[in-house]
């Protein structure tokens, strides 16, 4: 059977290889519809063209080949520990943990479920045991993917310089045939260095990410916020928008408004606002609170945005569905809960800039018995 993508003898995890694995293994599965191994390595093959387009829909497209293999064949391993990333992908964070835990009993020492596990358990909230997931990951196989994990923890806890030298261990060990990964992991260390107020090496390292994977859409929305930390705003909108016409997403169309707004071109900045709303689709759908804190930050339906808020935190205890949460209650002058929401969102320790800044906000106007944080 044929190595998966980007693995030693496998097709890279280029456009290309990617193209061409996706292409070889439909050919199979026409011809033996229950070919197995195919169905795995297509599924593969199009989740990792997900995380390269920024693209949901290969994603979805992986989900439905693995459920219909999973019909056929209720014991096929490989399908099973590939669904629950896969489910990641699609934000399908509570079943995701339970796939991941499924094939744990299965394998118990096959650290891929242990990563399927954390990522869903950090997804929802539940920080120490992500934690512990990732610890296990790491002694049963220490490697990029064990690494970068490290790093996200550690990064969520404050510590930003271990979770530098953390993903810089991913980028040092990820192998030249998977240039996607050395694209994601350069990627990630260019928005820790804009983290440390080090625009100068993010940009170096979103340059990296390019160089290994053209194109690379987080890179290159990374290498806009660089140019705008450091002062080149018209840059940095070329940026947003060329990256705009490949792959549009919420958060870029809020920078490409609030680009347009502090310039006094209002009527443009409201076409990216509206286009952000109608990007992160319909309400009902939503399962992150990303777009109840973009409504909060711009004083744009504010009693749409709590109750967005409040239904995701019925389901999702992370710190940023609590930030949003909070800064939604703040918006609309209920500081109790605004005050509650923030301290839970800074339970970790993060030292997110935005995050820290609302939460001074909330605390200043808790000290000042303020009841009007609409204003």
């Amino acid at each position: 059977m044929p190595p998966g993508i980007g693995a030693p003898g496998g097709p890279a995890t280029s456009r290309d290889g990617m193209r061409t694995r996706i292409d070889e293994m439909e050919q199979r599965l026409s011809a033996a519809p229950g070919d197995l191994r195919a169905s795995v390595l297509l599924a593969d093959a199009l989740l990792r063209q997900a995380r390269a387009t920024a693209d949901s829909r290969p994603a979805s497209r992986a989900a439905t080949v693995l459920e219909r293999t999973l019909q056929d064949n209720p014991d096929a391993y490989d399908a099973l520990r590939l669904l629950g990333a896969v489910d990641l992908s699609l934000h399908r964070f509570a079943r995701a943990r339970e796939l991941g835990a499924r094939a744990r009993e299965t394998r118990p020492d096959d650290a891929w479920n242990y990563g399927v596990m954390g990522d869903a358990q950090l997804e929802l909230g539940d920080y120490d045991e992500a934690f512990a997931s990732f610890d296990r990951m790491m002694q049963l196989r220490p490697g990029p993917a064990a690494y970068a994990r490290i790093s996200y923890a550690r990064e969520i806890r404050g510590d930003l310089t271990g979770a530098l030298a953390a993903m810089q261990l991913a980028y040092a060990a990820t192998p030249p045939q998977d240039p996607e990964a050395q694209a994601w992991y350069a990627t990630q260390l260019g928005e820790l260095q804009l983290k440390f107020g080090r625009p100068d090496e993010a940009a170096r390292e979103f340059r990296r990410a390019v160089f290994a994977f053209g194109h690379y859409p987080l890179a290159e929305v990374g290498a806009g916020k660089a140019k705008l930390a450091l002062g080149d705003r018209a840059g940095a909108l070329a940026i947003f928008l060329d990256e705009m016409r490949r792959a549009p997403t919420l958060d870029l169309a809020a920078r490409i408004g609030d680009l347009y707004s502090t310039s006094g071109r209002s009527d443009e900045a409201e076409h990216y606002y509206a286009l952000a709303e109608y990007l992160a689709g319909p309400i009902p759908s939503q399962t992150e609170a990303t777009l109840a804190l973009f409504l909060a930050e711009h004083g744009r339906k504010l009693t749409q945005a709590v109750a967005l808020a409040e239904q995701v935190a019925a389901l999702r205890h992370d710190i940023v569905t609590d930030h949003a949460l909070a800064w939604a209650y703040f918006k609309v002058g209920r500081i109790d809960g605004a005050r509650k929401a923030i301290e839970r969102a800074l339970r970790t320790g993060s030292r997110d800039a935005t995050l820290l800044s609302h939460a001074a906000a909330i605390r200043a106007a808790t000290a000042h018995g303020d009841r009007s944080g609409a204003s």
